[in-house]
Parts: structure tokens; C-alpha cells; sequence
């Protein structure tokens, strides 16, 4: 029996639209603080502000946007989010203060967090339910494909020819996921008097309960990944190994490329938990390594396996978000998980630099190689007990058919 096409119009534009979300963010995440601190001189701690104030305003709004995508539909969220944060990219050129450069960063964290809110509801009911682990894997990888490329031209653009053509490009690219998000079909689901009452506002639908266990496993590993983020350009001239910091993430993401036309089949096929308690391990060891790296090639050789633990685990993780969640929810369940993942993000990145405060990078590293066996129990608790448990719940159709 043939599978359903999974490269469809549809799923190449709607990744493409998360792509070029993505690349201006990741573009402007690694300039901005340089730019306030060089040209409006400004102090580190207010250039760290531009970066916690667009998080923050995108973690708040994520929920917000999960439930109007119930009330209002998928397509039309979309072309709203992508219109913020395509105009947003506009104001850049504009402010010469710090005060109105974290107005702006505001209001464009408002467009990333609806955007990347939609844009995973719509990519979650795109995806045929036989495919969903491949169709997310594949679909994450242009996320990471961003992550790679964002911040190397970034900081090229900004070296080679300034501020104001790095805010031409981030314009450019923010609009690409406009038109890329103008082609997207959406079906919408009907609505009934249930969902109109469902979808009324209320704090307590801003999130989606069966998303949260999960996503909270996403959350104490995303604190390991954030010092990645933030820490592997000062690990590398650390150990003398400069000149592969540029790569780590590079070869990051090749690991990615090449395990992903495996790893999200062996998901749909098997399940989740055969693929997550390897990468788990496989995380941890590429962590483990990475802390007694001595040359470039041990650096090297932890982010691929980190590439293939981590990035195996993420997509992983969204995919249960959403499969647990009814189909109307999965916008929603797609809020809570980012909304909660990107807590420990934000979280990570402040609580890693208190601790490297006070032990080196080599150590802190050390310790995160259990401390990420720690998130395979927390998984464990959270999600196969607690998918057990429920199964057990649900009698047999013996047990129906004997009632």
C-alpha cells in the first residue's frame, strides 16, 4: 500500500515560511547585542535586554495565539502573525536610542512568537497522521538549517558592509516568509456550538493539558541546549580551538540532514520511546565528550553525536505534543510546548551563566552529561508510565464485548 505524499506544496511552503522566520531571527539574535553596544553605546546589560524582551514577548504571546487559532482559524493567524513580524523588521532602521529599539524588539517578538505558533499548527494538520514523526523531523530541520546559516551571515553582513544592509536582509528575509506563507492552503475545520463555546477566552484555555507533561521533558533539556547556544564560541577559544567553533554547529546540523530520513520513520514505526532512549544516551556521551575535548576533532565529533541526540529529541518531543492532542488542539498544543520550551531556554541561558560564574566550561559540561540522563527518567515518569498507565485504563474490545 502506498504511504501519503508527505512533499507536498503545502509542506515545502509552510516550512519554507518557518525558515525564513527562523533565519531573520537567528540573523538578528547574534547582531543586535554588538550593535547596541557599539553604535548606541549602550551597557551589556541593556544589549542582553534586546534578547530577553523579544523571548519574553514571544513566550506570552504563544498561548494567546494557540487558542485564536481555534477562534479565528489557522490561515488567518498566519497572515496576521507573518505581517507583524514582517513589518516589525521595518522599524529597525529607525530608532537611535535603546528605549526604541526595545519597543521594536517587542513588537517583533510578538510576530515570532504567532507566527511560529501558526505555523507549527498548520504544519501538524499538513503532515499525514502516518507520516507525523518523518513530516516533523523533516520539518525541523529547516529550523536548523536557519540556526546554521542565521547567525554566520549575520555576523558576516554586519562585518562586511554594516547595520543598515544587515536591516535591508532581515526585511528581505521576513517577507520571504510572507510569500511563503501567502501559498499555504488551509483547510479549516467546521465549527459547531461546541468548539464556539470551547473557543470563548479563558486563562485556562491558553494551554492545551495533555501537551504539558511532555513539554516540560523539552524544557529541562532545553536548559543543556541553551548553553550550547550561548557558551560554545567562549568553550572553544577556551580549549584553543577557534577555528572550529564556527563549525560545531555546522556539522550540527549536516548529522541532522543525514540521520533524518531514518530517524522520523523509525518513530512513526516504532514509537517514541525507541528513539528517544537512545538519543537521550547518545546526548548525554556527545555532551560527555565535548567537555574533554582537547582539539578540534573531539570538539567536532561531540556536535555530531549531540546533533543526533538533541536534534533527534526535539522534533520528537513536538511530535507527542501534538499527536496527544485532539486534532482542533494542535495549534494549541503546539503554543504550550514552544511556550514552555522556550521558558527553559531563557531560563537556561541566565541559570548557565550564574554557574559559569563559578566553575569552568569543561566542568559545567561534565555535569550536564547526567544531568541529561536525568531528562531520560524525567521522561520516563512523565510520558511512558504515564501513556502506560492510561492504556491500561482502556478496556480491551474482549473486555467490551464480555460487558
Amino acid at each position: 500500500m502506498d504511504q501519503p505524499k508527505l512533499w507536498t506544496k503545502n509542506f515545502i511552503s509552510i516550512s519554507l515560511s518557518n525558515f525564513f522566520v527562523f533565519f531573520a531571527f537567528y540573523i538578528l539574535l547574534v547582531t543586535l547585542p554588538s550593535y547596541a553596544l557599539d553604535q548606541l553605546h549602550t551597557s551589556a546589560s541593556m544589549a542582553g535586554l534586546m534578547t530577553t524582551i523579544f523571548l519574553l514577548s514571544a513566550i506570552v504571546s504563544r498561548p494567546l495565539a494557540g487558542q485564536w487559532l481555534e477562534r479565528a482559524g489557522n490561515k488567518k493567524v498566519l497572515l496576521t502573525a507573518v505581517i507583524v513580524f514582517a513589518v516589525a523588521s521595518l522599524f529597525y532602521f529607525f530608532p537611535s536610542t535603546i528605549t526604541g529599539f526595545l519597543i521594536i524588539r517587542l513588537l517583533h517578538g510578538i510576530g515570532f512568537g504567532m507566527a511560529t505558533t501558526a505555523i507549527g499548527g498548520i504544519v501538524a494538520d499538513i503532515i499525514p497522521a502516518s507520516r507525523r514523526g518523518e513530516g516533523m523531523g523533516y520539518f525541523v530541520l529547516s529550523t536548523n538549517m536557519a540556526m546554521v546559516l542565521g547567525p554566520f551571515i549575520g555576523l558576516m553582513t554586519m562585518q562586511q558592509w554594516g547595520s543598515q544592509i544587515l536591516f535591508v536582509l532581515a526585511v528581505i528575509i521576513s517577507f520571504g516568509s510572507l510569500f511563503a506563507a501567502l501559498s499555504v492552503k488551509v483547510t479549516e475545520p467546521e465549527k459547531n456550538d461546541e468548539i464556539e463555546v470551547l473557543s470563548s477566552f479563558s486563562f485556562k484555555g491558553l494551554f492545551e493539558l495533555s501537551a504539558v507533561p511532555i513539554s516540560v521533558v523539552g524544557s529541562f533539556m532545553a536548559i543543556v541546549y541553551s548553553s550550547l547556544l550561548s557558551f560554545i564560541s567562549i568553550y572553544a577559544s577556551e580549549i584553543h580551538v577557534e577555528s572550529a567553533a564556527s563549525l560545531f554547529f555546522v556539522v550540527y546540523a549536516v548529522v541532522l540532514l543525514l540521520s533524518r530520513p531514518f530517524t522520523g520513520k523509525w518513530l512513526d514505526t516504532y514509537g517514541p520511546n525507541v528513539i528517544t532512549f537512545p538519543c537521550v544516551a547518545l546526548f548525554g556521551i556527545g555532551m560527555f565528550i565535548l567537555s574533554q575535548s582537547g582539539s578540534a576533532f573531539t570538539f567536532l565529533l561531540s556536535a555530531g553525536i549531540i546533533g543526533l541526540g538533541w536534534g533527534t529529541l526535539f522534533p520528537t518531543f513536538q511530535t507527542i505534543a501534538i499527536s496527544n492532542a485532539e486534532p482542533r488542539k494542535r495549534g494549541l498544543a503546539t503554543a504550550t510546548f514552544l511556550s514552555i520550551y522556550d521558558t527553559g531556554m531563557a531560563l537556561g541561558s541566565f541559570i548557565v551563566g550564574l554557574i559559569a560564574a563559578h566553575m569552568s566550561y569543561s566542568s559545567l559540561f561534565f555535569v550536564f552529561s547526567f544531568y541529561v540522563l536525568i531528562g531520560g527518567v524525567l521522561y520516563y515518569f512523565l510520558h511512558t508510565k504515564r501513556t502506560k498507565k492510561a492504556a491500561e485504563k482502556v478496556p480491551s474490545k474482549q473486555q467490551v464485548h464480555e460487558m
